[in-house]
């Protein structure tokens, strides 16, 4: 497929909202030149809460809709919950390279001292058998602590909306975490949303020193750079943002949007 990209086609990235910016902040690290559609299916969220039969449809069908008219070289679905939910089925129904995002579980267990690991995610990802998965083939012998921290993905969006955020809710996902039997010897946190490092710091605050925190974004950078290596890049626009609702907000979105490069908006 290389040598057919034409150089302005995009990279699609994909999320239920302004989680997958963290994302996307790295492959501007490693891809600053290639140019970027940020799609956030606003009218959608929140996933976490949705079934997973739900989930699947509703991602499979949009990412069908914008791959035809929008033509991208690469997807990625830089969601965790949509990942472990419908991937294969987009795999399966979209001819283009997809790269997804895991809960980044086996650099967590290399990273840890205590042999205690802590993962947030939504409700959807933390009960997902992949999860189960990752655990047993890169945390055995460890112990992988799950809690269900929906609302630091409110958090998140009102943070880039320039609203405050509830401290509450920080001091929550910790308390779901520590609780828990052996809670109080977690030293490495896998943030299991793209929603959660944009609020890592205030996190960060909440559990103390002596945490550690990993999440994906790297890693799938790293994979969309190589699985593009030798393509050539012409961003002939800004790059776009395009929501699925509007949701009266976006103006107040649109300062966040620009410092990641996104100079326009649209409604899909």
């Amino acid at each position: 497929m290389t040598k057919s990209v034409k150089p302005s086609a995009p990279l699609l990235i994909f999320d239920s909202g302004v989680g997958g910016l963290s994302v996307l902040r790295e492959v501007r690290d490693l891809l600053p030149q290639a140019p970027v559609i940020y799609a956030a299916d606003t009218a959608g969220l929140p996933y976490g809460s949705k079934t997973e039969a739900q989930i699947a449809a509703r991602v499979s069908g949009l990412l069908g809709r914008m791959t035809e008219r929008f033509r991208p070289r690469l997807v990625c679905i830089a969601c965790n919950t949509a990942s472990t939910i419908a991937l294969g089925m987009v795999r399966d129904v979209l001819e283009v390279p997809i790269v997804g995002t895991v809960p980044a579980i086996k650099p967590a267990a290399a990273m840890t001292r205590t042999g205690v690991i802590g993962l947030l995610g939504t409700e959807a990802t933390i009960r997902q058998g992949y999860v189960d998965r990752l655990e047993a083939e890169f945390a055995a012998g460890k112990t992988l602590l799950r809690h269900a921290a929906p609302g630091l993905v409110t958090a998140a969006e009102a943070k880039l909306r320039g609203k405050p955020a509830d401290p509450r809710v920080f001091a929550e996902a910790v308390a779901g975490l520590r609780s828990q039997p052996g809670g109080d010897r977690i030293d490495t946190v896998v943030l299991a949303c793209t929603h959660f490092p944009l609020v890592q710091q205030e996190l960060a605050e909440a559990f103390g020193n002596g945490v550690a925190f990993i999440d994906g974004s790297q890693g799938i950078a790293r994979r969309i750079a190589y699985l593009t290596a030798g393509q050539e890049w012409n961003r002939t626009e800004d790059d776009l943002a395009l929501f699925t609702s509007d949701g009266g907000d976006i103006n107040a979105l649109r300062p966040a949007l620009a410092e990641y490069g996104l100079g326009r908006v649209a409604i899909f």
